[in-house]
């Protein structure tokens, strides 16, 4: 029975549904470091992960019988994908499933900031009635910077422009403005002009350190500030410096260049204890609603690639979809060279069978095809698909387990 290894408490919706699909599925509920995680993938086919375990090269190499990584969030940076993709290694994320969560977030962090609400809070928890509107703010009229346009940072948009908000937003692509917002040329003229500055980046090496001491002066004063994105991307200690002198007037942080691996682990940061700061455990896609989502979007794209080698939507391999049944498929990815193609269908036909269905995808370095032959497939003609010097990775279906 095929394996499967689901880690930092995915939803059990993943388990349910890849234990239909035939999958033996062991579930834990922390993060494994390098060492950890190569024990634990003896004889695993299917890994599941969030954000905090690391799948290596060393990882990958160790493992060829793995065959797909479901990264069980937005990002895919704790993954090497060119490893993933060179050993045929399929990886999934969910890009869409914890959108609105965040975005619920980020609206939240907005008003309570502009409220002063967890001064507030924490006032009165201590004992002391402080009722009073000194810095406190409607956000009707404000005008919201938000730097990243895409799945959250466009949402975002809207939900901030239906609660009376202006919009900007600085994305290195052209983006289509959705409502009213408006696309800033510049980082630096987003800055100039907002007042409220939220990030919403991807996790590209080329975004760490993007937001410094340079940036935060460059804000406007008595401004706010989200970072509901990557905690690379941030540098703390400038932002502690601008808190405290007054220029930050408050800021919501969700993630951390460094976070505690599982459950109740210590954590510490140089933002703890600062006037008007809300400090979250990177929970801005941790809703019921958006979990549920995830583990049934992910456990779905590895439980469709292990029974038909779809790929679409994966983040590293080609995407193909070939969809209706035959009395034979199979899946070759390979190097991406002129003559591949050719060589397989005359090696199919050698064998006395005649193609019922094939599509191929190609993406950069790498080629796949999934094809469908009217009988059986034939250990000759497996072994000849094997031996080809292009290939990568060869899959047959229907099937118990990976070649």
């Amino acid at each position: 029975m095929p394996r499967a290894l689901l880690l930092e408490n995915i939803d059990p919706v993943a388990v349910d549904l890849l234990s239909s699909a035939g999958y033996e599925v062991e579930a834990r509920r922390g993060a494994l470091d390098e060492t950890d995680l190569v024990a634990a993938l003896d004889g695993v086919e299917l890994l599941g992960i969030r954000s905090k375990t690391q799948v290596t090269a060393e990882v990958v190499h160790r493992h060829p019988g793995l065959a797909a990584v479901g990264a069980f969030c937005i990002g895919t940076n704790q993954i090497d994908l060119a490893a993933a993709a060179g050993a045929g290694v399929a990886v999934f994320n969910a890009p869409y499933s914890n959108t609105r969560s965040v975005v619920e977030l980020a609206i939240a962090e907005i008003i309570s900031l502009a409220r002063r609400l967890n001064d507030r809070d924490r006032a009165l928890h201590a004992g002391v009635w402080d009722k009073s509107a000194t810095g406190s703010h409607e956000i009707r009229g404000r005008t919201l910077g938000i730097v990243g346009y895409g799945n959250i940072g466009s949402q975002l948009s809207v939900l901030a422009e239906a609660l009376g908000m202006r919009v900007l937003f600085y994305d290195l692509e052209d983006k289509l403005a959705l409502g009213n917002a408006e696309a800033c040329g510049s980082l630096e003229e987003l800055l100039e002009r907002a007042e409220t500055v939220s990030l919403h980046v991807d996790g590209r090496a080329g975004n760490a350190g993007l937001f410094g001491a340079a940036q935060f002066a460059r804000m406007r004063r008595r401004s706010l500030f989200l970072n509901l994105s990557r905690g690379f991307v941030v540098d703390h200690g400038a932002l502690r410096e601008h808190v405290l002198s007054g220029h930050i007037a408050g800021a919501a942080v969700d993630v951390f260049p460094d976070e505690p691996r599982e459950q109740g682990d210590p954590f510490d940061s140089v933002l703890r204890g600062l006037p008007n700061v809300i400090l979250t455990p990177h929970v801005g896609g941790s809703t019921q609603e958006a979990q549920y989502d995830i583990g049934r979007f992910v456990a779905g794209k590895l439980a469709d690639y292990g029974r038909t080698g779809t790929t679409t939507l994966s983040v590293n391999l080609p995407a193909v979809a070939l969809h209706g049944s035959s009395a034979g498929r199979f899946a070759l990815l390979h190097r991406n060279v002129p003559g591949v193609m050719a060589r397989v269908d005359a090696l199919v036909g050698e064998h006395g069978l005649n193609v019922d269905g094939q599509v191929l995808a190609t993406r950069g370095e790498l080629g796949y095809v999934v094809t469908d032959v009217g009988g059986q497939l034939p250990p000759a003609l497996l072994a000849a698909l094997r031996e080809l010097p292009e290939t990568v990775r060869l899959t047959t279906f229907p099937r118990s387990c990976w070649d």
